[in-house]
């Protein structure tokens, strides 16, 4: 199993070239198109681990020159979405970069409630717990979110052996 929170010194601009460029084939396999502000609004959340809301990316577009228009993020974060290359952590109202592979949808996230650093996890134990558990209440899950808040390691939690 890959390690949920990544030590402070890894090759960070390795995690946003290797994001960046599976959008990118995702993109021209399924005949989509990759446009700029999409790859800059990816680029921004792929820049950390670190949740982050629409309006600090805007922010960030805005950098050194002329903002855009809500609409331009809100619309490539739901390009983005929808792709599966980003998440939406619904208890911090922000987004984070997909860790897993495109096909795999059904995530867990550990969400440090102190830096916001958020780790993807992918658990079949989970997600047939929550398919077992909604099938014996008659429930059909649509979209099974499933968000721990904490401390990670680097703010004062435990690490479990």
């Amino acid at each position: 199993m890959q390690e949920a929170f990544l030590p402070p010194d890894h090759d960070h601009e390795q995690c946003v070239r290797l994001r960046l460029d599976r959008a990118e084939r995702q993109c021209q396999e399924r005949k989509l198109r990759f446009t700029p502000h999409r790859r800059r609004v990816l680029e921004i959340i792929a820049g950390s681990h670190v949740a982050i809301g629409a309006y600090e990316i805007l922010a960030r577009l805005g950098e050194g020159g002329r903002t855009p228009a809500p609409v331009v993020v809100y619309r490539a974060l739901d390009f983005l979405v929808r792709e599966g290359l980003v998440h939406r952590v619904e208890s911090l109202n922000a987004f984070v970069a997909c860790a897993t592979a495109p096909d795999h949808h059904s995530a867990q996230f550990l969400i440090c409630q102190r830096c916001r650093t958020v780790a993807e996890l992918s658990s079949p134990a989970i997600e047939a717990a929550i398919a077992a558990g909604a099938e014996a209440a008659g429930f059909a899950v649509v979209r099974p979110v499933v968000e721990v808040g904490g401390l990670c390691q680097a703010c004062g939690g435990e690490r479990n052996a």
